[in-house]
């Protein structure tokens, strides 16, 4: 059996929002119309970076804007868009997480992405840092290739919990010695299943869970990075609240 390495994408490796990039790209191209954001978006995103809003709550409702958004685009006008958010932004990451990546390719390890980011940018992420495998948020097209505003979901831990099971019939992997990365709760059923979890720059919910889950609080390290320095720590490490009440 083979050991893994799986990969959450968004605040796990790449250092802000494939989705959110992409977004941004099609407003600035026009493709979108920019009263979208002023409208419906710019508020929480404000809220969020002056750390006056919760960037889950962001993040969910910029997803539901941009999935309502797609609804009719042609995927071939999309693919030019999609280079340019990866060949311009694919090396703003966290440098912890890519050596970590080139760590586990030089190991023999199965390295998977495993992210709720859109799958056309999720592969091209992929194809950038030549792993093994991935999965991303299934965005459906109709007869046209148009696509539909329908997706299938790879953001919530349900959903990333059966992609892991997908890859171990697919690559007949050990999880008990495989690895995971993530940042969120939606990554919390990787943590659970394998082995050896890490929690990068974590969010305070899916740290606040860590510490109260025993059997997860003994086994998921904590990495944490600033500027050019990564502290390793225990999920029970001292913590003070970033905003709003204590």
């Amino acid at each position: 059996m083979r050991t893994a390495a799986f990969f959450d994408i968004d605040g796990t490796l790449y250092r802000e929002s494939l989705m959110i990039e992409h977004f941004k790209k099609l407003l600035k191209y026009e493709v979108l119309d920019e009263a979208i954001w002023h409208t419906q978006i710019k508020q929480s995103y404000e809220n969020w970076r002056k750390r006056r809003g919760n960037y889950d709550d962001y993040m969910l409702g910029l997803a539901e804007v941009y999935v309502a958004s797609m609804k009719g685009l042609e995927r071939s006008k999309m693919e030019f868009i999609t280079n340019q958010v990866v060949d311009l932004k694919g090396d703003n990451v966290y440098m912890y997480t890519r050596n970590r990546i080139g760590w586990h390719k030089a190991q023999g390890h199965a390295v998977i992405f495993i992210s709720g980011s859109p799958d056309y940018l999720v592969r091209k992420m992929a194809e950038r840092y030549a792993i093994t495998d991935c999965m991303g948020t299934r965005y459906l097209l109709d007869p046209e290739d148009r696509y539909t505003g329908e997706i299938e979901q790879m953001w919530d831990s349900d959903s990333k919990r059966g992609a892991v099971d997908h890859f171990v019939r697919k690559f007949d992997l050990d999880l008990t010695s495989s690895y995971a990365y993530g940042d969120t709760v939606g990554d919390l059923s990787m943590f659970e299943l394998v082995g050896n979890p890490v929690a990068i720059n974590p969010t305070r919910e899916l740290l606040t869970h860590l510490k109260s889950t025993p059997v997860l609080r003994d086994k998921v390290r904590v990495a944490v990075e600033r500027k050019d320095v990564v502290y390793l720590l225990r999920p029970d490490v001292e913590t003070f609240r970033a905003y709003g009440d204590e």
